[in-house]
C-alpha cells in the first residue's frame, strides 16, 4: 500500500517540503516546479506495477526536489549562467559521447531527428552520405536562455552560412509546461511561430529553429544539464558525437575556439 508522511517542518522557500518518504513511501505528487509535473508519469507507473519503474521514479523523485527554482536563480545571480568554461580544443573522437536522442517539431510542420546521421556506422569507417560534417546544436529551456544562444549562433551563422549541407544549424527550445504541451495549444503555437518576422524571410537552408514539447528529464541527465535559466550549445561530428561544448554568453576566446573546433571536423574523414 503506498502511503505518504509528512514532514515536521516546511520551508517557505521549497514548498515540495511538505512531502517526505522513507524506503518504504512512495510520493504521489512532486512539487518542487509546477511546471514540470506529469501525471502520466504516474499513472503509467502504477498500471504496470513495475518495481523496476517505482524504482526509478523515486530516484529521479530525489534528483529533483534536490534541486529547485530557487538554485537556478541563486547560480544565474553568481554567474549569470556562465556554469562551465566552453572547451579550447576539440574533444577527440574516442573519447566523445553520442548525443542522446530527441525528435522535435519544426517550424515546417516536419520533424526532425537528432542527431542527424545516416547510420550507425562506428567511428572511423566512411561517413555517411547524406549527414552534416559539423552540426551545432542549441538549447534553450527557458526564454531568458534565448539571447544566450543567439550569442553563438549568429556570429556561427555569420562564419559558416556559405555552407550548404556539410554544415548544419539548430536552434532548439524545450517546453514542458502542462499547458503548452496540451495538443490545441502545442498547435497554435507552432502556427503562430511559422509566420515568418520581417527579418526572418530569407532565411538561410542550413539553419533550422525546433521545439520539443514533453518531459525532457532524462535528456537533459545524459547531458548533465542542470540549470534551466542558462543556454546550452553543443557541436557534434558526423557520427553524432559531442566534439565541443559551450555554456551561457558566448565570449570572443570561446566563439574562436568554435570556429577553430568546427573547421577541424570539416577536415576529417
Amino acid at each position: 500500500m503506498l502511503r505518504l508522511k509528512k514532514a515536521a517542518a516546511i520551508s517557505p522557500l521549497k514548498p515540495w517540503n511538505f512531502l517526505k518518504w522513507e524506503d518504504d513511501y512512495l510520493p504521489i505528487f512532486h512539487c518542487g516546479n509546477p511546471s514540470q509535473w506529469n501525471t502520466n508519469r504516474f499513472v503509467n507507473m502504477f498500471q504496470t506495477g513495475s518495481k523496476e519503474a517505482i524504482a526509478k521514479e523515486r530516484a529521479r523523485l530525489k534528483d529533483e526536489i534536490g534541486r529547485g527554482y530557487f538554485d537556478d536563480i541563486s547560480e544565474m545571480k553568481r554567474h549569470g549562467g556562465k556554469i562551465g568554461m566552453a572547451n579550447k580544443i576539440i574533444i577527440p573522437a574516442a573519447a566523445a559521447m553520442k548525443f542522446p536522442a530527441i525528435e522535435v517539431n519544426g517550424l515546417d510542420a516536419s520533424t526532425v531527428k537528432l542527431p542527424v546521421i545516416s547510420d550507425e556506422k562506428a567511428a572511423g569507417t566512411s561517413s555517411p552520405s547524406n549527414a552534416p560534417k559539423a552540426s551545432l546544436v542549441c538549447l534553450s529551456f527557458r526564454a531568458s536562455s534565448q539571447p544566450m544562444v543567439a550569442s553563438w549562433s549568429l556570429p556561427f551563422l555569420k562564419t559558416f552560412g556559405h555552407y550548404s549541407t556539410d554544415i548544419h544549424l539548430y536552434e532548439i527550445s524545450l517546453i514542458d509546461t502542462w499547458l503548452l504541451c496540451w495538443g490545441p495549444i502545442k498547435k497554435l503555437l507552432l502556427k503562430v511561430m511559422r509566420k515568418p518576422k520581417p527579418d526572418e524571410k530569407q532565411q538561410v537552408f542550413q539553419r533550422q529553429v525546433g521545439y520539443y514539447f514533453g518531459d525532457h528529464y532524462y535528456f537533459r541527465k545524459e547531458l548533465k544539464i542542470i540549470n534551466l535559466l542558462t543556454g546550452y550549445v553543443f557541436l557534434l561530428d558526423k557520427f553524432g558525437r559531442i566534439r565541443w561544448r559551450g555554456y551561457g554568453w558566448a565570449t570572443e576566446d570561446e566563439l574562436a575556439s568554435l570556429k577553430f573546433c568546427t573547421s577541424r571536423l570539416l577536415e576529417e574523414e
